[in-house]
């Protein structure tokens, strides 16, 4: 191989290596960014959450026309920790197979089985066509199902 040829071929090498790595950084880049505004977007949601459940003036303007104004904010409290779990699923902070676990958690608790009572179906709409989201609505769907309070009375 002449010199020329090779000093051709290494510099292809060279451009092709960088341009990989580049491709690489630029994806990484592009999911940290995702990550960033999954976290903004959920930062605001859970400082209307508890603005909302913990002042009743404004929650009196959102609330359903068949619900208490306490009752609803029991309720967006029980949202709060739910959103909570699901911004850590979505950052994969939950590991693999342990979801269920936590959603179970979420679930033994009375408030959050009632606000899942009320607004599950809402929160399955929401996540139609987010295939994380859907995953995540179904097990905590689930898991309050399964709680032994959510069961009729054996007779």
């Amino acid at each position: 191989m002449k010199l020329t040829t090779a000093v051709l071929a290494a510099g292809a090498a060279l451009s092709l290596t960088t341009a990989v790595v580049g491709a690489a950084r630029l994806r990484q880049d592009a999911r940290h960014q995702a990550e960033r505004n999954v976290a903004v977007v959920a930062r605001n949601q859970l400082d209307w959450l508890a603005q909302m459940s913990t002042n009743p003036d404004p929650a009196k303007l959102w609330k359903p026309e068949d619900m208490g104004v306490e009752e609803y904010m029991e309720l967006l409290k029980a949202n709060q920790l739910i959103c909570t779990l699901s911004l850590r699923d979505r950052l994969g902070f939950v590991r693999t197979g342990h979801l269920p676990f936590f959603a179970s958690m979420v679930m033994s608790s009375d408030v959050c089985r009632r606000y899942w009572h009320h607004f599950g179906d809402l929160r399955a709409q929401e996540a139609e066509g987010d295939e994380r989201a859907e995953h995540f609505t179904r097990v905590l769907d689930q898991a309050a199902k399964n709680h032994p309070r959510a069961q009729p009375a054996a007779v």
